[in-house]
């Protein structure tokens, strides 16, 4: 297990990373008409943007676009465009797997491509745009993937309790070497939503988090994980993606912008929850699914904290 594991991960490496429309918002009676034209009302046109967590990897039935950017028609973009009840060119989904940040003003070569730069989804018209983007940027998928491979350079150290993978991203002084990364991430996930801003200057943002890969309890992933990542540097793991989470939290606040928390919905139903109750898939996926990546499930929980976040934007 231990081994296959990583032979996954390093293969993983190469890939990556319903209800109503809600009333207007600012319909009282009591406004005045200019404050009634800038109002946002929850529809569209409706742009979505983001990665593979954005564009479902794998999930059936295939979308639209360039097959390698393996997007989903039962993704969360096109869930809260049916709970909205947009159709046609009320909605976009320009999502792609892979997408960096970069790959949102410039083509991304996949096959079956190009895919378009994603911000020329966005115009004038554009009233409602969701953004996931962020993790092909830390190279989230290159940090489990180191952590596996110092698990298996160092087993005496797992089998010690230590955290090989930690250890290995500490510098010398005590410092975390991801810290600039994830600096990084910001300063590019701020450059996009100010660019959003421009393209569409009337619509409602949301910036969309990533959900729960790694339970609070690094100990119930051990039948699961083998003994190649230690409890230490599943607990690493998990604290670098609520830190990546928090950087795109704080940039949305910055930008005006409103952040969708995928991580507290998601809890209890990591990849470590067991078939019947995750909704991440682990290293080792069920059939026809993407390792590491949201199943049909998280999707459809995903969705349910966007509509969430859109329906309370008033």
């Amino acid at each position: 297990m231990g081994l296959g594991l990583v032979l996954v991960l390093l293969a993983l490496a190469g890939c990556t990373a319903g209800g109503g429309r809600p009333a207007p918002a600012g319909a009282s009676g009591s406004a005045p008409p200019s404050a009634k034209a800038r109002a946002w009302v929850p529809g569209g046109p409706y742009a979505a943007l983001g990665d593979s967590y954005t564009a479902g990897l794998q999930l059936q039935p295939a979308g639209g676009g360039p097959k390698g950017c393996g997007r989903s028609a039962a993704n969360y973009p096109s869930l809260v465009a049916q709970g909205l009840g947009l159709t046609g060119d009320q909605f976009t989904d320009a999502s792609c797997t892979s997408a960096t940040t970069a790959d949102l003003t410039g083509a991304q070569q996949v096959s079956g491509g190009p895919n378009p730069p994603q911000l020329d989804a966005l115009n004038a018209r554009t009233r409602l745009v969701t953004v996931g983007i962020g993790g092909n940027d830390a190279g989230f998928t290159n940090v489990f993937t180191e952590c596996a491979e110092q698990g298996l350079l160092h087993l005496v150290a797992v089998a010690k309790g230590q955290a090989p993978c930690k250890a290995h991203y500490t510098a010398a002084d005590g410092s975390d070497q991801l810290s600039g990364v994830l600096k990084t991430v910001g300063d590019r996930v701020s450059a996009v939503l100010r660019q959003v801003a421009q393209r569409s200057p009337q619509a409602k943002v949301f910036l969309v988090g990533y959900p729960a890969l790694l339970p609070s309890d690094p100990a119930s992933c051990g039948g699961l994980l083998g003994d190649t990542v230690s409890k230490g540097d599943l607990a690493f793991l998990a604290e670098q993606e609520q830190r990546l989470n928090t950087v795109l939290r704080d940039q949305a606040a910055a930008a005006g912008a409103v952040y969708v928390d995928t991580y507290a919905p998601t809890q209890g139903h990591d990849m470590c929850a067991g078939q019947s109750a995750r909704w991440v898939e682990p290293p080792l996926p069920a059939g026809g699914m993407a390792p590491l990546h949201p199943n049909l499930a998280g999707q459809q929980a995903m969705a349910a904290a966007v509509l969430g976040s859109i329906r309370a934007a008033r």
